[in-house]
This record gives structure tokens, C-alpha cells and sequence, in this order.
């Protein structure tokens, strides 16, 4: 295996009590099919901090999170048709599936039927269209990528690069609802609970997209930010009055919250036949009576990135309506501030973002 592996600076938690410190890591040599990247930047997301935690009992030890991937295409393989030295390329949450399942052919990678999609970070290698020197795979807090041209997004010249990575993650879970339900030809009326990471794109995109777009939040100060991004109503959750003015207004949910709550409390801002969508990962479990359901045949479903035809699609959309993620720049001594303030609450307008050749 050493023959086709090259070595990679990364930045790692060795477990989840540790600081993020440098590592070398190994990576797999680009094959026919594939490409590999300078790493220019990385997005963070509240999951990385779940994965990093060991929130969910399943993290192997050393992590290199980070699922939303920005550089510059330094080698491409033989069979490689898409993409060339020089391009502006990504990758989010999908660096690899079984290629052959229904959902795969269907251009729905993130819902693999065999195995499930192989995630950027902190999964175990199945398909075999990746490799690392662990068996599982390390994310973008590193200084290159290989990964098959599958699983690639071209970034539009025009687009900045180191806004570019918040689309794989942030954008495509917001865009990939909007387009499922109806809302890409406008005339609805949408709600984005959570103005953070997410919630800043799904306002952005619902409004792109020609729709009413109601803002939701915990936090008063967050109207302003809202209404500069697209908002058209702001609701703050908190408040009995804001939330009773809020009723019977919404055909579409798109609940961005990763922190503790309970989802019945939005069931009410929900118009007859409305959906409400769970996006943000919670861990505790949600109470819901069926009643209210029946009554207005309100839906509760949930969604998960999207594929990769729809993740370029959504880059794409992205780059023609100039919807650009509000990001901060950090580098690598800075990982272990960010993520105590991203455990503490995820609601930030700002997506924070690795640079990667200031972290050297």
C-alpha cells in the first residue's frame, strides 16, 4: 500500500479530551479515475464538533474532521473527462459509494442502498474507491484530497474559493428540501428555523428561488441580520405573542436546529398539508402527539444533504444568484476556541472556515 500513498499535513483531535494538533496522515495516490486536490480551505460544521466529541459513540481516534472541502485540482487520472489541472473543485460530505445501487444510478449517492455513502471523515472505508493509511477515512482539515471525479463539484471561476466549501455541506441540506418540496418555482410560503450555518443558506435559497421567507429564532438580535439576507417575516420562537402571529402561515419547515428542542413546537406555524423537515442532528429524542398532525395532515420528515448531480446543481444555482456564505477565516490554532464556541450554540450567521495554507 505505502507504493500508492502519499503523505499529507492534517490537523487532528487524538481523542475527544485532546486539543487539535498536526499530523501526517497518508492518502491514496490518484488512480485512473481520479483526482486529486491542493486543499485550500475548509468549512466547519456543528457536526465535525459531534464527531470530534464522540457524541456519537462511534468516532475512531486520530479525527480529522471537516466535510466542506475547497482547492485547486493538482493531478487527474487518465480516465478523468470532467475536470483538469488548474480547476476550482470540491468536496463535501460524499467521497465515495457503491456506484451500482438504484440510489446511485438515480444520481443519489447520499442514501447508498449497499452499505450506505462512504462520509469524508471519520468512516469506514467500504467501497473501495478510497483509501488512507487507517482504514477510515480523514477530512478536509488537510492539505490535499484524492477522491474519484464522481464526487467532485466544479466551482464557478467567479465564485470565491474560500466560500466555496459551506455549499457542499450548508447549502446542498437546505437546497436539496427546497427543490423535494416544490419550492424551486417559488409561490411559497417557507420558514427557516435557526439562522446559523444553515439557516443563513436556506433563507438565502428559499428567497432565490421566488418564495415568502419567514425567519425563526431564539434570538431578537438575529431579525435585522435575517431581513439583510432575504427574510420577509421574522418570528422569534421564544416569545408566545411572535409565535401565535406566526400561525397557519407555513407550507414548508426547514428546521436547521442541532441543539435540544422539541419540533412540536413549530407544528402549529404549519398551513394544512404542510411538512415540516428536520435537518439539524439532535440527539435527544422529540415528543409528538399524532393529533395536531391529523387535523391539518401535517408531515414530519427529515433530509440529508443531497446527491451529486443536485450538490453541483446547488453550487451552480449558488454561483448564478451570487449567493455567497457570510465566512470567517481561522486558521488551525484557532480550531479549539471555534469549537467550544460551536458546542456552546450553533447559531452564528458566520460559518467559520479553515484556511489551510495559513495553518502550515
Amino acid at each position: 500500500m505505502a507504493d500508492n500513498m502519499y503523505e499529507v499535513v492534517a490537523w487532528a483531535k487524538k481523542s475527544a479530551d485532546d486539543k487539535f494538533e498536526k499530523i501526517t496522515i497518508k492518502r491514496n495516490l490518484p488512480g485512473d479515475d481520479d483526482v486529486t486536490f491542493d486543499m485550500k480551505y475548509c468549512g466547519i460544521c456543528h457536526t465535525d464538533v459531534h464527531f470530534a466529541k464522540n457524541d456519537m459513540g462511534n468516532t475512531q481516534y486520530p479525527i480529522v474532521p471537516g466535510h466542506e472541502l475547497a482547492g485547486v485540482v493538482s493531478a487527474v487520472g487518465k480516465n478523468v473527462t470532467k475536470f483538469k489541472v488548474g480547476d476550482k473543485v470540491g468536496v463535501g460530505c460524499i467521497v465515495d459509494s457503491c456506484m451500482k445501487c438504484a440510489a446511485c444510478d438515480a444520481g443519489d449517492e447520499n442514501v447508498c442502498e449497499n452499505g450506505g455513502m462512504t462520509m469524508t471523515y471519520a468512516n469506514e472505508i467500504k467501497h473501495g474507491h478510497i483509501a488512507t493509511d487507517s482504514g477510515y477515512t480523514f477530512g478536509g482539515y488537510s492539505s490535499s484530497q484524492t477522491v474519484n471525479q464522481r464526487y467532485l463539484v466544479k466551482i464557478a471561476d467567479s465564485f470565491p474559493l474560500d466560500a466555496a466549501g459551506p455549499i457542499f455541506c450548508a447549502a446542498i441540506t437546505m437546497y436539496s428540501p427546497l427543490v423535494h418540496w416544490k419550492a424551486k418555482s417559488g409561490g411559497l410560503n417557507v420558514g427557516i428555523v435557526g439562522i446559523g450555518g444553515l439557516g443563513q443558506m436556506g433563507v438565502r435559497l428559499a428567497k432565490a428561488m421566488g418564495n415568502e421567507v419567514t425567519a425563526i429564532s431564539t434570538s431578537p438580535s438575529k431579525e435585522q441580520a435575517a431581513r439583510e439576507i432575504g427574510a420577509d417575516k421574522f418570528i422569534v420562537s421564544t416569545d408566545p405573542e411572535s409565535m401565535k402571529g406566526g400561525e397557519n402561515t407555513l407550507d414548508l419547515i426547514l428546521n436547521t436546529v442541532s441543539a435540544s428542542h422539541q419540533l412540536a413546537a413549530y407544528l402549529p406555524l404549519l398551513r394544512r398539508n404542510g411538512t415540516l423537515v428536520q435537518l439539524g442532528l439532535v440527539l435527544s429524542d422529540h415528543q409528538v402527539q399524532q393529533f395536531p398532525l391529523m387535523m391539518k395532515r401535517i408531515s414530519v420528515s427529515g433530509s440529508i444533504i443531497g446527491g451529486m448531480p443536485e450538490t453541483q446543481d446547488c453550487m451552480d444555482f449558488c454561483a448564478e444568484h451570487n449567493i455567497v456564505p457570510k465566512v470567517k477565516l481561522i486558521t488551525a490554532s484557532e480550531l479549539d476556541e471555534v469549537y467550544v464556541s460551536l458546542s456552546n450554540k450553533n447559531d452564528q450567521i458566520i460559518r467559520y472556515v479553515l484556511d489551510i495554507e495559513a495553518s502550515k
